[in-house]
């Protein structure tokens, strides 16, 4: 009897150990999860006297345009002079003064105070055509606004609004902590209808909406709705992680598809446009296209990543530290170049006239190189400019495996095709409708500068350059290609 009760109780004692342990996982996650908020009242009371309407007037001239008689219109009936009607729609249409006078026109935004001395924050669009600025207060007080700055390219305004009342500013938090499916708070001023908080979740992040070079969106799913462009968005902290600019919706209302400026990307141009009226970026004097997949394994990388270099500005300080059309970018200042897109802002984030380290993939090998940068002139379209589009290639029995028809440049072919006398290469003359070339978008006119990063002049260069690929087991050759001093590489597979 005593055998059995012992064996009884070690069978309980061993289920509940059993037990025990597999509940531990489950009690662990259930101590590491945050808990859901109970509600957003308190932030909301918090946040909400910092943030602020935008509004703005700008001034429309007048339809009738100037130098016009007084009293005449487009729409004015033509009567014979001395007709007893003269006078009759001289005064009538003397007094339409809408139609003659300038009017003004009012649009609505948001912004949010970042200084107690006055200091507001908001979206370049919603102030960039407007005669005057008004900020308008949780507790509608109206003051005149300055503009301290502004960058189109980040879509972002600095404003300085000037009263004896005690602003409450707001704090950066960093977004580059928060996570996807992270809980945020978006307040501003939908159809102008005021202060006005909605909640939601973090959906994604580095969103390119192809609005601007350095497109690194967060994307959420509270509501944000037209108005609500340059209102903050916050965490849970009541910290500014985001600025609220666009969404994505077919009827012009909110979808569940809102984008804002990540904080990491604002506050260093707000920091500039508080210091120097404008922004300081880095500049390398580059073209830049992706590395995709059939360059990458005509180049021996082990994966497409990167930014490949299309072209240097003489001058530049790409040129001065050597770097070459062919090299593909893999880091820049200590960060990776994962992709060509975020090169761009890596080189724009840097102060001019800083020497930071880059490494560059070039003939089948990492160096490692220094480069002083520059400072980017505002008229510049972008610190790197991407390259325009994808090219396509010919083939003649010249070079069949890439469906090419070629040439040695000579005068005739210079003024045929509009080829600058500064140009060596071997000019294309045909492209096979099936061919790879053709699939790439290279045409006749096109001059192929170097094969296999090597340069050619005769159409015969090509063709073993060809050779030597297929030799050494290569799908595909890459190519410097020049269309009307545009030059850009083009990788194109083999056959055979």
């Amino acid at each position: 009897m005593s055998d059995l009760r012992n064996y009884l109780r070690g069978a309980v004692l061993g289920g509940i150990a059993a037990m025990a342990l597999s509940l531990a996982p489950a009690l662990a996650q259930t101590a590491t999860a945050k808990p859901m908020p109970d509600g957003f009242a308190d932030l909301a009371a918090q946040l909400l006297p910092s943030v602020v309407n935008i509004s703005t007037t700008q001034v429309v001239k007048s339809r009738s345009g100037a130098g016009k008689e007084r009293g005449s219109s487009p729409d004015q009936p033509q009567v014979p002079p001395g007709s007893p009607f003269e006078e009759f729609f001289k005064d009538f249409f003397d007094r339409q003064p809408q139609e003659n006078r300038p009017r003004k026109n009012t649009s609505l935004g948001s912004g949010f105070i970042i200084d107690a001395g006055g200091l507001v924050v908001t979206n370049n669009h919603v102030i960039s055509e407007a005669d005057e600025v008004t900020v308008i207060l949780h507790d509608d007080t109206s003051l005149k606004a300055e503009v301290v700055g502004r960058d189109a390219k980040t879509d972002l305004a600095l404003l300085r609004v000037k009263t004896d009342r005690k602003l409450k500013p707001l704090k950066w938090g960093n977004s580059d902590q928060t996570r996807v499916g992270d809980w945020v708070v978006a307040i501003g001023n939908p159809f102008g209808l005021g202060g006005t908080v909605t909640v939601g979740i973090l959906s994604a992040r580095a969103r390119d909406i192809n609005s601007g070079p350095y497109d690194d969106f967060l994307q959420t799913d509270a509501s944000i709705n037209r108005g609500n462009s340059g209102g903050p968005m916050f965490n849970l902290q009541g910290e500014v992680i985001g600025i609220n600019t666009a969404i994505f919706s077919p009827t012009g209302s909110s979808v569940g598809i809102g984008f804002a400026i990540p904080a990491s990307l604002a506050k260093p141009v707000i920091d500039q446009l508080k210091e120097f009226g404008k922004t300081r970026r880095g500049w390398l004097g580059v073209r830049i296209q992706q590395v995709s997949d059939e360059i990458a394994e005509s180049l021996g990388l082990d994966k497409a990543r990167g930014a490949m270099i299309a072209s240097v500005t003489a001058g530049g300080p790409a040129e001065k530290s050597k770097l070459e059309p062919g090299d593909v970018v893999l880091s820049f200042d200590g960060k990776d170049v994962t992709e060509m897109r975020r090169l761009p802002r890596i080189v724009a984030e840097v102060a001019p006239g800083k020497k930071v380290p880059m490494a560059v993939w070039r003939k089948g090998k990492e160096l490692k190189l220094d480069v002083v940068v520059g400072e980017l002139d505002e008229n510049e379209t972008a610190a790197l400019q991407p390259d325009a589009g994808k090219g396509k290639e010919t083939s003649k029995a010249t070079v069949d495996a890439l469906g090419l028809s070629l040439s040695k440049l000579s005068p005739e072919l210079r003024d045929k095709f509009d080829i600058d006398p500064s140009i060596d290469g071997v000019v294309i003359t045909e492209v096979a409708t099936d061919s790879a070339a053709a699939q790439k978008g290279l045409r006749a006119g096109d001059v192929i500068v170097e094969v296999a990063q090597e340069a050619v002049k005769d159409p015969k260069d090509v063709s073993e350059r060809v050779k030597k690929a297929k030799a050494a087991g290569r799908k595909s050759v890459l190519m410097l290609v020049d269309r009307q001093g545009d030059l850009r590489f083009v990788a194109i597979k083999l056959d055979g």
